[in-house]
């Protein structure tokens, strides 16, 4: 028998990411057709049901800063982290991921990061990218950044570009300033976002160059994403100064652990932030998952290195909830909906008719139950039930 292209979830306390209370969600091919209350049953067709009595439902997180292909080799060739796996992406509760290079624009390419990203939706979930990498000029596929985001489907912006630290290129604010005319106008003819994703480093000046170029200039700050805002005091004030002037703060997840005594934890990095006026919408969470975290001394040798973990998604989700008191709509909105603001994805991040059927069900303790990507679960009872083509499974 063939899957059922009807499948109707019962009974779940669905966050959109707005409380709606209980409902039911009835799910058609890939996409969401209805939400409501006591949703008739479909006897006439192979439709699946599924009672999700006791747990909430909310849509699939949106992780928009993941090294799909890799990142690192701060510390040599022997530290350029692996591609990451399917399973990797969907029991973080990711359904949605935008990929982009680091450090090295030499020995990772954006051909490979783009036919990652299509690969990824072969298996499942769904995928975009940036075009380029740390470095100005940055590498592209067409020579451009503007052609890039206007020809190739998958690219709706640029980055990871490098402000504010010592692995950058160290270029002009000029250079930066044309960066983002190129990739503001490719977003306009395109119809995308067009966003500079920007690595922002422990460098003292902190947001100086997009304050110099938004300041006295035409470009909006909300051209610009700039990410890490979390990775120390310094840093995350002007942040919070940049957000709440009209720009975006991207909290970065995978930095705060026990190991990073400079970061601020990211769900207090919410907390902080929302407490200091920032308003809601104007802050995201990504993971800058299956990148290198290196460890640098005070010349900046690379004295350690890790990988970080989408799963930091999910927990700094909860703990926003359970430890600092977030509502839960407002907490949920910073995976789902902002993100899908910031970058124009048009059919992600809600919990709406006519949008993808993505969702994250979790259990009363919030633990993760399920994952559903474009209509098909991806995730049971907390374990991949769909695997990418070269994962090893039982």
């Amino acid at each position: 028998m063939s899957k059922p292209f009807f499948k109707i979830l019962r009974n779940a306390t669905v966050y959109a990411p707005e409380n709606l209370g209980q409902k039911d969600i009835l799910i058609a091919g890939e996409k969401i057709a209805a939400v409501g209350e006591n949703l008739p049953s479909l006897p006439d067709y192979n439709c699946e049901e599924i009672d999700l009595t006791g747990c909430s439902l909310m849509p699939g997180f949106i992780d928009g800063h993941v090294h799909l292909i890799g990142g690192g080799g701060e510390g040599g060739y022997a530290t350029r982290t692996p591609e990451i796996q399917l399973s990797q992406i969907t029991t973080s509760g990711v359904t949605t991921v935008c990929g982009l290079m680091g450090t090295d624009g030499v020995t990772r390419h954006d051909e490979s990061l783009l036919a990652k990203v299509r690969g990824l939706e072969d298996e499942g979930i769904t995928a975009w990218m940036y075009s380029g990498s740390y470095e100005l000029p940055t590498p592209t596929i067409t020579g451009g950044v503007r052609r890039d985001i206007i020809i190739i489907d998958k690219v709706i912006g640029a980055g990871e570009v490098a402000l504010s630290d010592h692995r950058s290129a160290q270029p002009t604010c000029q250079a930066y300033r044309e960066l983002a005319a190129e990739a503001r106008v490719g977003g306009m003819l395109s119809g995308k976002a067009g966003v500079i994703n920007m690595h922002v480093g422990d460098g003292k000046d902190c947001l100086k160059y997009l304050y110099e170029i938004t300041e006295n200039g035409e470009i909006p700050k909300t051209q610009f994403l700039p990410t890490h805002i979390n990775r120390n005091p310094w840093l995350f004030e002007d942040g919070i100064k940049w957000a709440k002037d009209g720009g975006i703060m991207d909290i970065t997840s995978g930095i705060g652990g026990p190991d990073e005594e400079k970061a601020v934890k990211p769900s207090t990095a919410a907390k902080r932030a929302l407490d200091a006026g920032v308003p809601a919408a104007n802050i995201t969470m990504s993971s800058d998952g299956n990148g290198s975290m290196p460890i640098f001394d005070a010349e900046g040798n690379t004295i350690g290195v890790g990988v970080a973990s989408e799963i930091t998604m999910f927990t700094e989700l909860r703990d926003m909830i359970r430890d600092e008191g977030i509502d839960p709509s407002v907490a949920i909105g910073f995976v789902t909906s902002n993100v899908a603001r910031v970058l124009k994805l048009s059919t992600k991040g809600h919990v709406e008719a006519g949008f993808d059927a993505d969702f994250v069900v979790v259990d009363g303790d919030f633990k993760l139950n399920q994952v559903w990507a474009r209509g098909q679960e991806m995730v049971k009872d907390g374990a991949p039930i769909v695997f990418g083509t070269f994962e090893h499974h039982r």
